[in-house]
């Protein structure tokens, strides 16, 4: 029986990262970045369905929620590292990006560049953008109570 590690590997954390990244941002900086490596596309963006599954209060039988959008590509370096990428939605530039970025950080060359010059800066665009939607949850956030009048 194989055991699973409840941890997240550094892959999949950069993964997500990469996934879940503004679009114009992760452009902005990979158009930014200099000395890239030549990359050719082992699987060019292709998009297609995902069923999403559930549990009703994260216990109990799963479900079949919905369907969602997801966006996969698959590239090489000219150092043969492979880099994957699946995106939710049909941005294929995306994926594709992501999967250059994905293989850069496999390269041990790059892999501290790129954690500075790209994976970080996503990561805290991404802070800031949840501590804003965290502040403005907050001010509209509205404390009910119960005034008791007395006994009869």
């Amino acid at each position: 029986m194989t055991q699973i590690k409840p941890e997240k590997t550094n892959r999949q954390n950069w993964m997500a990262v990469l996934a879940k990244a503004n679009w114009t941002d992760l452009a902005m900086l990979w158009d930014d970045f200099g000395n890239k490596p030549d990359f050719k596309i082992l699987r060019p963006a292709e998009t297609g369905l995902i069923m999403l599954r559930a549990r009703t209060g994260a216990v109990g039988a799963a479900f079949n929620m919905g369907e969602a959008t997801v966006t996969r590509s698959s590239v090489v370096s000219d150092s043969q590292i492979q880099g994957h990428a699946y995106i939710l939605g049909r941005n294929g530039l995306h994926a594709e990006v992501a999967a250059e970025v994905d293989a850069a950080l496999q390269d041990d060359a790059l892999h501290q560049v790129v954690m500075a010059r790209i994976i970080n800066p996503l990561k805290t665009a991404a802070s800031n953008k949840k501590h804003q939607a965290q502040q403005k949850t907050a001010a509209t956030k509205v404390d009910f109570f119960t005034l008791v009048r007395g006994e009869d």
